[in-house]
């Protein structure tokens, strides 16, 4: 995936890693900001205990998820900003909130209408679990400023998906699923 938006002109890939090392997930969410992302995509492979259930999704945050995180990123960040015009953020707390809120608002529409276009082109590689965006407060997407998704490939609890992931044939279908969905994305709704 990261060679195919490289490869893309006026795209970059910036990997939270690159090995199979755990990285904290905000600090995966810090990677993102520090490197001024215009999207977030957090690729992965499911297991639960029923072996017979398959299929990939696509998630963005919830509506729930969104406030509780809007809250803690704006208590961060309350003393050490300024907002155009030299308002202090301490000083204006409810306005800081439904700034907050409209950045996140925001953030959850685009991160929906990626979404969407990334599960568009996932149906084309696989069976869908879903047929529709999920939404769930998974950590990795409570970014205000960055639209993002989770996106679970397969489940590597099914035994004929595991094969599958293993092959390069099939990761390649996939990676050009997740791309020709952002690009899509990007291609409507540039930066």
């Amino acid at each position: 995936l990261a060679r195919r938006i490289d490869a893309e002109r006026g795209m970059r890939a910036v990997l939270t890693r690159n090995s199979d090392v755990f990285i904290p997930l905000r600090d995966r969410m810090k990677i993102a900001r520090e490197a001024r992302a215009d999207i977030f995509v957090s690729v992965h492979a499911d297991s639960i205990q029923n072996r017979a259930v398959s299929g990939s999704s696509v998630y963005v945050l919830s509506e729930r998820g969104a406030s509780s995180e809007a809250a803690r990123w704006l208590a961060e960040r309350e003393n050490a900003a300024d907002l155009k015009g030299g308002i202090s953020l301490a000083e204006q707390g409810a306005l800081a909130s439904v700034l907050m809120d409209l950045s996140q608002t925001a953030s959850i529409g685009s991160s929906m209408e990626a979404a969407e276009r990334v599960l568009f082109h996932m149906d084309r590689v696989g069976q869908v679990r879903k047929s529709q965006v999920q939404q769930a407060p998974f950590v990795v997407l409570k970014s205000p400023d960055i639209p993002s998704m989770l996106v679970e490939t397969a489940y590597i609890s099914n035994p004929d998906e595991e094969k599958k992931l293993r092959t390069p044939a099939h990761q390649e279908r996939i990676a050009q699923a997740i791309f020709q969905g952002v690009r899509d994305y990007f291609r409507a709704s540039p930066p």
